[in-house]
């Protein structure tokens, strides 16, 4: 199991904190020092069923750009580019299993899915 994290983020912590209660065994990726590529994103998206937009964290400074550009599939890789370049935009935490099954794990009952 692989979690990405930003170790400043609550959500973050708990979920790290709830993996390690379990004694579940994870690798941590900490994305803003060690950025996914464009193929890691569209992989991750693809396991999702989300589009680029619906990753993105709206609310960040980086994210303004974003605002005019639009969401259809000929504009994706501008927003996939735009996660690779600023990676504070990726929601988290994301854990993906080694059957690949992936979640944003932000709420308990979603976290709760990768606890034994």
């Amino acid at each position: 199991m692989e979690i990405w994290i930003n170790p400043a983020c609550s959500k973050c912590r708990a979920a790290t904190s709830a993996l390690d209660e379990a004694g579940v065994e994870y690798t941590v990726r900490r994305y803003l020092d060690d950025p996914p590529t464009a193929t890691e994103l569209e992989d991750v998206l693809t396991r999702l069923n989300l589009d680029p937009w619906d990753l993105v964290r709206h609310n960040e400074p980086a994210a303004q750009p974003l605002k005019s550009a639009p969401r259809d599939p000929a504009h994706r890789t501008t927003w996939i580019e735009a996660m690779v370049n600023n990676p504070i935009l990726i929601q988290r935490p994301i854990i993906t299993t080694t059957d690949k099954t992936t979640a944003i794990a932000r709420d308990p009952q979603t976290l709760k899915r990768f606890l034994p």
